[in-house]
């Protein structure tokens, strides 16, 4: 269903950094990019884009969250782990959600522009 997200930055280099380093954990790649705007995608789903905003300051939404999908709970807790190197705020440490333990694994993190990620995945640990 959704074929694209975006967050603001008040910083594209500094955003460029931070997400460069999260996509490679991911298995996706920028797609394109422009001076005020990057976008990523991975082998399937739909892209992420971080830019300037076209009017006004970039600012947080209040119960705004973006998900990324990852394949095992390995890449989960290296997503998190280098969000965290790269200057991102914890916000939920990795770690089963819910009754199942072989269902939601999830980690919740900020950007250095204090939006809200999550990474997560299904299953049990492989």
């Amino acid at each position: 269903m959704l074929s694209v997200a975006r967050y603001g930055t008040h910083d594209i280099e500094r955003a460029k950094t931070f997400y460069d380093g999260i996509a490679a954990l991911l298995g996706a790649k920028r797609a394109f990019e422009r001076p005020e705007l990057v976008a990523y995608k991975g082998a399937t789903g739909g892209m992420f884009l971080v830019g300037i905003p076209l009017a006004g300051d970039a600012t947080v939404g209040n119960g705004t969250q973006v998900g990324f999908a990852a394949p095992s709970r390995a890449v989960v807790d290296a997503v998190h782990a280098k969000a965290l190197e790269l200057g991102g705020k914890c916000e939920g440490k990795p770690g089963v959600r819910g009754p199942d333990p072989n269902g939601f694994y999830g980690a919740y993190f900020r950007d250095l522009d204090g939006n809200k990620l999550l990474v997560s995945c299904f299953g049990p640990p492989t």
